[in-house]
């Protein structure tokens, strides 16, 4: 279980949280609205005050890499540092097994990154994610440069991950989307998180 405490930085929170093994919470808001910002901060990337835990584990017990790699940030826009796309696999096996899931060709891990399109960076950048199988997923537009078959192909995925006990915060524009996979449905407006009536 993800627990979010009085989490805040200038502008944005205090925000409380309480995310349950294989729950999906959408997350909604106009662009700006600190959405973002929320994810970074549960994921100790920003500057900012109050805390999580992951189960009786507290982030500021353990190494930021360790906390990062329980509880992973995927941007819209992932970075890619190395030439070819299988060197950002940490379990190439793994990954080629879930090319077929994501509509990815069978020799993509042997392409060098400058040849992929944006929704093909943005899928095999969820694949580099659930490799790592954390228990938490923080999703910023995961779908965002996608078309629907890709984008029904990632929600697909995203089900199996919750099937198996992942915890998932899905900030997307599309709230058709928060809908088909959160449970719960919360809004941002002028950095206050509010529940949104079912």
């Amino acid at each position: 279980m993800l627990v979010v405490e009085r989490l805040q930085r200038l502008g944005f929170g205090p925000f409380e949280l309480t995310l349950a093994p294989g729950e999906c919470v959408g997350i909604a808001g106009p662009s700006g609205a600190g959405k973002s910002v929320f994810l970074r901060m549960i994921a100790d990337l920003d500057p900012h005050d109050g805390t999580a835990r992951l189960a009786d584990a507290a982030r500021e017990a353990m190494p930021a890499p360790a906390w990062r790699r329980l509880v992973t940030y995927l941007p819209a826009e992932s970075g890619w540092w190395a030439e070819t796309v299988g060197a950002h696999m940490t379990d190439s096996v793994r990954a080629r097994a879930l090319l077929p899931a994501l509509l990815l060709p069978d020799d993509v891990l042997s392409w060098p990154v400058t040849r992929l399109s944006t929704g093909e960076r943005q899928r095999l950048a969820l694949i580099r994610a659930l490799i790592q199988e954390p228990r938490v997923l923080l999703l910023d537009e995961p779908t965002s440069a996608l078309d629907p078959a890709a984008t029904a192909a990632v929600e697909t995925l995203l089900r199996q991950a919750l099937a198996r006990g992942t915890s998932l915060i899905l900030v997307s524009h599309d709230a058709h989307q928060t809908a088909r996979l959160g449970r719960r449905q919360l809004a941002m407006a002028a950095g206050q998180l509010h529940a949104v009536a079912p």
